[in-house]
């Protein structure tokens, strides 16, 4: 029998958001069926969906957008996602969608997010035109995030224009746009921020800080005993890489659906450090499920780290409670 299932990557567009898409972005629609329409509702069609998939509660955030969107825009959006999760409060909660380049504004409006708007973190775009978040002047974001005590996910966002050349070579443009986004690049080049985070000492100025990636970790977990070797070279932190991975990151399943991965995973990562998401509506709930229920089968996890997975985690990371399934 599934448990309730809770999902954290999860994607939306405000209407203020979708005024400020680029080409990118605005392409995709024209190759996934119903992306539009999937990721403009928080009604009718996304509750469908995610009965599909058997979805207990979904988390709602703004999908990436090119550069970051400037404060208004995201004052609106959060509002507008807001109103949308009071529609149906027992299947929603919300990640708020941050101005990135201005990081004063990012701590005041993640800070009205959580308070005013009763959200459970934010989610944020890896880099803003390049520029990733390990300077000095985003300690008040980050501050800001540790002093709420709500998670930030970090989320892969298409390459800058001064990263596109290394995506470009003897191979279609179509594979480039590939190998820079979802085929591998910015999966990459996520797990790179967060060892910018640690080697810059973000974590070591901010050790309650809790961090969110997807994709079973933007390939990490593959390589993390290598790194935890070499980052003793990096500088005095106060506490080594492994320590910083096991109570400051938390990883999700997102849009991957192999056992392979969690094989990994269960190696080097702390089992209540795991969550279930799913990436709607760029992966299908249904597909989630399937792997949901050939976990179970596997003999991977024991019953009570099965529903850890499931939701479990998410509920105590979150604050959130899951509703029980009819």
């Amino acid at each position: 029998m599934v448990p309730p299932l809770i999902t954290l990557e999860e994607h939306y567009f405000s209407t203020a958001a979708m005024n400020t898409l680029d080409d990118k972005m605005v392409e995709q629609f024209k190759y996934i069926p119903g992306l539009r329409d999937k990721l403009t509702d928080a009604d009718q069609i996304r509750l469908s969906e995610m009965e599909k998939g058997k979805v207990s509660l979904q988390v709602i955030s703004h999908a990436c957008i090119a550069g970051g969107p400037p404060p208004n825009v995201c004052r609106e959006g959060n509002d507008q996602l807001a109103q949308d999760i009071k529609k149906n409060p027992d299947r929603f909660a919300g990640f708020a969608v941050l101005p990135m380049a201005d990081p004063k504004e990012c701590a005041k409006e993640l800070e009205r997010s959580v308070k005013r708007l009763g959200f459970v973190g934010a989610m944020i775009d890896n880099h803003v035109h390049g520029k990733y978040y390990d300077g000095d002047e985003y300690d008040v974001f980050w501050e800001k995030a540790q002093e709420l005590d709500v998670p930030i996910y970090l989320h892969p966002t298409w390459p800058s224009d001064d990263m596109n050349p290394r995506y470009t070579g003897n191979f279609s443009e179509g594979a480039g746009r590939s190998l820079g986004a979802s085929g591998w690049g910015w999966h990459t080049e996520t797990g790179l921020h967060i060892l910018r985070l640690f080697a810059a000492g973000v974590f070591d100025k901010f050790p309650r800080l809790k961090m969110i990636i997807g994709h079973f970790g933007e390939m990490l977990p593959f390589q993390l005993q290598r790194i935890c070797n070499l980052s003793v070279r990096w500088g005095n932190m106060k506490r080594k890489l492994k320590e910083v991975w096991d109570e400051n990151i938390w990883i999700t399943t997102s849009g991957v659906w192999s056992l392979d991965p969690l094989r990994c995973v269960l190696g080097n990562t702390k089992i209540d450090h795991i969550l279930y998401s799913v990436d709607y509506p760029f992966a299908k709930n249904e597909e989630g499920l399937e792997w949901v229920e050939q976990l179970e089968k596997s003999g991977l996890l024991t019953q009570q780290q099965f529903e850890m997975v499931a939701y479990r985690n998410a509920e105590k990371l979150l604050g959130v409670k899951a509703p029980v399934r009819s």
